[in-house]
């Protein structure tokens, strides 16, 4: 599942924006598609302008009936009445996923903690300082199950002497849920932290669900300004 609102509020109009001749949001899509690891894949949208882009190339997209906070919310209910057991939500403005990354995510499903997993989610380490304060990168701590302690706009951990040698992690906004776990969230009422820091995942955190989170190297660029884009055209 594509959530994909129109109306960004750090960019908007971002996912209809042209990348080398199609439209972000149309990349992200085909992205999703040509990794083959999924059954159906769809754009969920409240936008008549993303529904109308999504059905000119024969894409498969659903029209959000009600208004969202968040991307997990208009996803709960796209699948609510779908026979389904895990469902990946993958942003729309991401439109370099690569296929192994997610099949990493979707793999813990089978592994030794899989009975633990409400949801998974990828990490990627951040080598720059100017990438560590970005409060555009969310970080992210874990336990060492590889279990997410919490996610942060600021630099976490903080780090109390110089040169501590931790390894700084961002948070790729990519998750697979169980839908069980899914529907809980949209039925959950936002919590104080969620709130403040405006990150949607926290809210899992805040309830007593598990998050894992399965490191990457493969570091695509999320669209959330016009600088993004432009980094992402030279990259694509």
């Amino acid at each position: 599942m594509i959530p994909a609102r129109y109306a960004a509020s750090r960019f908007p109009g971002k996912l209809m924006q042209d990348l080398h001749g199609k439209t972000v949001i149309r990349r992200t899509y085909e992205a999703a598609v040509n990794t083959q690891l999924f059954e159906q894949v769809y754009v969920v949208t409240d936008s008549n302008i993303i529904f109308s882009e999504i059905r000119s190339f024969g894409g498969n997209v659903l029209m959000s009936k009600k208004e969202h906070e968040c991307g997990s919310d208009r996803i709960a209910e796209a699948v609510e009445d779908m026979e389904v057991d895990i469902v990946v939500n993958v942003q729309g403005d991401e439109p370099m996923i690569d296929a192994e990354s997610l099949r990493k995510v979707l793999e813990v499903f089978r592994g030794k903690d899989a009975e633990k997993i409400d949801l998974a989610s990828l990490k990627t380490p951040l080598h720059q300082q100017k990438d560590i304060d970005n409060p555009n990168n969310v970080k992210v701590i874990t336990n060492k199950d590889g279990f997410a302690l919490y996610f942060s706009r600021s630099p976490i951990p903080y780090a109390r002497e110089r040169n501590s040698g931790v390894t700084y992690y961002k948070h790729i906004g990519i998750y697979a849920f169980r839908k069980a776990a899914l529907m809980d969230f949209y039925k959950l009422p936002m919590l104080e932290l969620e709130a403040t820091e405006k990150i949607e995942c926290i809210r899992y955190l805040e309830y007593g669900h598990n998050i894992k989170m399965v490191e990457t190297t493969v570091l695509g660029v999320g669209i959330d300004t016009p600088e993004d884009l432009e980094e992402a055209r030279k990259m694509f």
